[in-house]
């Protein structure tokens, strides 16, 4: 039970700080305002986006009923395979907790806006990465961090084989 409040406060929390932020940016841009906060490096930049990664179906048209169904699938997955975990996988806890609120965090924003908010703009100079959001960057870590935990569980293996 202790590991389910982790993993709810954990998520929560990013679920939170990701519409938190969202709803910051709609309310006081407009869209397609940029506001740079570190020259040729990175703006803040209100964004609209129907796809997936790099505007991925964006023009689909099925696209919306699709997302929403592979981000409630791929949300419960992630319960399945949390609810599988040892106790001692810590890091495997923080990390599912991560994607969890980020794939909820978009969920969200499909289904109230019929499409994702993104405002986080890196750039070099004229040279732009996708502009993304609080929640893909919770995916993006707890992939990372959830990859570096089974590197560490592999190594725990092989030692205890050894």
């Amino acid at each position: 039970m202790k590991r389910w409040s982790f993993f709810s406060a954990i998520a929560a929390v990013g679920i939170i700080i990701d519409q938190i932020t969202k709803i910051a940016i709609d309310r006081s841009m407009q869209l397609f305002d940029s506001i740079p906060i570190i020259e040729h490096f990175f703006n803040i930049t209100y964004v609209r986006n129907k796809g997936a990664a790099f505007s991925f179906l964006s023009n689909a048209s099925w696209r919306l009923p699709f997302f929403i169904t592979i981000s409630t699938i791929a949300a419960l997955v992630i319960l399945v395979a949390f609810r599988r975990l040892r106790d001692d996988q810590r890091l495997a806890h923080i990390s599912l907790a991560m994607i969890f609120s980020g794939a909820v965090g978009n969920l969200i924003d499909r289904i109230r806006l019929g499409e994702v908010i993104d405002f986080l703009d890196i750039h070099w100079y004229r040279h732009h990465w996708p502009a993304f959001n609080v929640a893909d960057s919770l995916i993006c870590v707890g992939v990372f961090l959830l990859a570096v935990d089974m590197i560490l569980e592999e190594k725990r293996l092989k030692k205890g084989c050894a």
